[in-house]
Parts: structure tokens; C-alpha cells; sequence
């Protein structure tokens, strides 16, 4: 019984592993980049992050009313406040509705990058744009990880979400089967061992089961290129697990969080639903012009964190055009990629009547609501800082290795089969 379980289980390894290969291949070579993509890609185009003036900073209020004068065929929707002499000032910009076909204009960017001091324009670039040239490889391979870049179809824009997350979820029940693989066939039950195991004591056939395992640890170099590629795989995937499981359950998380994580989680515990979850997202084409301007809904946010006791300053807001929702944004400059591991505090403030609408703060919320905040801080290593990042790039590069080594473990299996078929038959 228990070798056909293994055996069922063998070829369940297999399959799922043959399947998800090539996208576990793509996900660890991006992921072990975009665990550096603001390091990289400020590399790359430090035209876009280096600002030239000196001298007193602008109103970005007034910059933001500026650049669509001279963009009228856009409408920013992003505007750092923060803003910092010698750093550019990036605002995020979307295709105005053209009043004559009621459609979206055709823009060919979405970003914005001006000087602070002279509001002087230092680069434009559309970061969903297809291209791996400079400007926009990083942004290309930040989405390209967890989207293929799959086209929208059928007015749903997640198909490749979707494409990963099922990846992902097949990946973290394919973690447990492997590491059941690992663990060596039983010997002390069943009458076929009894001869094996007569004489032995109960505390010899433990000892002998735990030294077998400890040889799925090891990569045995003396034993051919095939054996060591099997180890190299066994014992790869097992020095690292939990930090595969880890990766496996929130890429899972991430992509599929609204379809099947908060349904689950709502099943056992509060969630604090966000703005995403209050407001209904209207079509492409349309927008919801809010009542309180940018301005106004920045000094509500600001306002509102000194009563919560945030010592953090506002340091960009955003407008959810197609919803109808302010989101204000609390980080220091140094923080830009998370506050001690964790997301930014956020406040949401409806654009109509300037209501709280929800919030988010750091380890702060029912059990659902820390589950979800940690997800993104865990896959990409941020929640442990630096050495979390660097972790993250290495798991990357062992998540291809793995991917590689599976398929030729594989296929190494499948020649010698049929090897042995042919002289079989001969």
C-alpha cells in the first residue's frame, strides 16, 4: 500500500512539476532582478531620477496644474509631495477622456518626470509599455513576473494573474509532495520487510530511517552527473522549503487575493475591507470628477494622521479616477520601499465628501488583515529588510535551478525507460 502511495505521489511530482517548470524558470530569473528594480532601473536612466536645479522647491500642486496645461490630453492622477532638491519629482498621469468620442486619448506614456526646483520636464516613459530597451526593462520585468504581460480579453485584464497564481498555488502543493518524496520508504511494517527487520529494534530502525534521510541532505559528488543533479535537486529543495512554501502561498496570495484569499479568510476571520473593496471601478472610458481637489484631500489625510499619532509626513496622494477614492500615502523618503519591512500607512478619503473611508497601518487589524499586509513584504523579502532582498534574489536563482534540474531528471528518466524498452524487445 504504501509503496503504490508512493509511487501515485511520484508521478503526481512529476507531472505538476513538468507543467509549472518554465514558469517557475521565468519567475525566479525575474525575481532574483526585481528585487533590485529601483536600484536598477535608477541605474539605468539616471536622466529620469537626477534633477539638475538648486534652489527653492516648486508647489507641486502648482506643477501638477502645469503639466496638464501643457499636456491637455492628460490628467494626473499621482502627485509626490514630498518632494527633495536634486531628486526628480514623478507624477503619474492617465489619458484624459476626449469629449468629442467619449473615448480615452491615445497619450503613449503615463509617467511624468519634472525638476522640483525649475518644474523643467526630465523624461516621460509608459511603464506598462512592452519593450526591454533602458527605460523600460525593469518596469517590463516587474510585470512580466507576475503577468506574463498577458493580454486583456474579453474585458478582463487578469488572465495572466490568474495564469501565475494557479502556477503558484500548484507550486506550494507540489512543495509538500516533494518534500514527501524526500523522506525514505518505511521498512518496520508490512510482512514483506518483517525478514528485513528481524533482530532489529524498534530504536536500530529509527536510527537507520533517520540516517537514510540524512543522506536526502546531501549532494554525493562521486557517484556521476546524473546522481548528482538528482541530489542537487532533492537536497536543494529541502535545505529551502519553508522559503519555497513561503514564496509558493503569498505569489498565490498576490494574484488571486480577491477570487479566493478573502472569501477564505472572511470565513474565519474580520477582514478591513480597503477602497478597492468599497468602491466599484467604473469602465475605461469613464471617470468620477471629485468635488475636493488634491490639495483638500492632502490636508483631510494630514489632518487625520496626527490624530492616529502618525509621525510619518504625507509623502505622495493618489486619485483613483475610474472609483472616486484620495489615497494618501505616509513614508519618509529613505522608506520608499516599505516602513520597517512592512507597507506604508495609508489613508483613503472619499473625493466626494472627504470621509476616512478605510485605512492601513503596519501590524494593525484582525488576523486577516496582517495575513494580507505581510504577503507582499514576505514575497519579495522586504518584511527582513536588506538581507530579505538579498535572500530573495538567491531564492530566485534557486527556484530556477530547481526548474532545470526537474526537467532533466526527467528527461534523463525517460531515455533510460525507453532504452530499456528497446532491449527489451530486442
Amino acid at each position: 500500500m504504501a509503496r503504490t502511495a508512493r509511487r501515485v505521489w511520484t508521478v503526481v511530482h512529476r507531472f505538476v512539476g513538468l507543467a509549472i517548470a518554465g514558469f517557475l524558470f521565468v519567475a525566479g530569473i525575474t525575481g532574483a532582478l526585481i528585487s533590485w528594480d529601483h536600484e536598477l532601473d535608477e541605474w539605468l536612466n539616471s536622466h529620469l531620477y537626477e534633477a539638475p536645479g538648486r534652489g527653492t522647491l516648486r508647489d507641486p500642486y502648482e506643477m501638477a496644474e502645469a503639466l496638464e496645461r501643457a499636456n491637455p490630453h492628460a490628467s494626473v492622477f499621482r502627485i509626490p509631495l514630498l518632494l527633495e532638491e536634486g531628486r526628480s519629482a514623478l507624477f503619474l498621469v492617465s489619458p484624459a477622456i476626449d469629449p468629442i468620442t467619449k473615448k480615452p486619448f491615445e497619450l503613449g506614456y503615463n509617467e511624468i518626470y519634472l525638476d522640483p526646483v525649475s518644474g523643467a520636464e526630465l523624461g516621460r516613459r509608459d511603464a506598462g509599455k512592452i519593450a526591454f530597451d533602458r527605460e523600460h526593462a525593469l518596469a517590463f520585468l516587474y510585470r512580466f513576473h507576475y503577468s506574463l504581460h498577458l493580454p486583456e480579453m474579453w474585458g478582463i485584464d487578469r488572465w495572466g494573474q490568474w495564469l501565475m497564481g494557479g502556477v503558484a498555488m500548484l507550486w506550494f502543493f507540489d512543495c509538500f509532495v516533494g518534500f514527501y518524496l524526500t523522506l525514505p520508504k518505511k521498512r518496520t511494517h508490512g510482512a514483506e520487510n518483517s525478514t528485513r527487520m528481524e533482530g532489529k529494534s524498534q530504536e536500530q530502525a529509527t536510527s537507520s530511517w533517520w540516517r537514510s534521510w540524512r543522506r536526502a541532505w546531501m549532494i554525493r559528488g562521486r557517484q556521476g552527473t546524473y546522481r548528482r543533479i538528482f541530489d542537487l535537486h532533492r537536497a536543494g529543495g529541502l535545505w529551502v522549503w519553508i522559503f519555497l512554501a513561503t514564496l509558493a502561498l503569498s505569489g498565490a496570495t498576490l494574484n488571486l487575493f480577491p477570487e479566493i484569499f478573502r472569501p477564505l479568510l472572511l470565513s474565519f476571520s474580520q477582514y478591513t475591507p480597503s477602497a478597492n473593496d468599497i468602491y466599484v471601478e467604473r469602465p475605461p472610458n469613464e471617470r468620477v470628477v471629485p468635488r475636493l481637489s488634491f490639495e483638500e484631500a492632502a490636508a483631510i489625510a494630514e489632518n487625520e494622521a496626527r490624530i492616529r499619532g502618525w509621525e510619518e509626513p504625507i509623502n505622495r496622494i493618489f486619485y483613483a479616477q475610474r472609483s472616486g477614492y484620495y489615497t494618501a500615502s505616509f513614508f519618509r523618503h529613505g522608506d520608499y520601499l516599505a516602513v520597517n519591512g512592512m507597507p506604508h500607512r495609508r489613508l483613503y478619503i472619499d473625493g466626494e465628501d472627504g470621509r476616512i473611508v478605510s485605512f492601513r497601518e503596519p501590524w494593525k487589524g484582525s488576523g486577516a488583515d496582517i495575513f494580507r499586509q505581510v504577503q507582499f513584504p514576505l514575497h519579495s523579502g522586504r518584511i527582513l529588510g536588506l538581507p530579505g532582498r538579498i535572500l530573495i534574489s538567491v531564492m530566485g536563482l534557486v527556484v530556477t535551478v530547481l526548474s532545470i534540474t526537474g526537467v532533466v531528471i526527467w528527461w534523463r528518466k525517460r531515455n533510460a525507460r525507453a532504452t530499456a524498452a528497446v532491449r527489451g524487445r530486442a
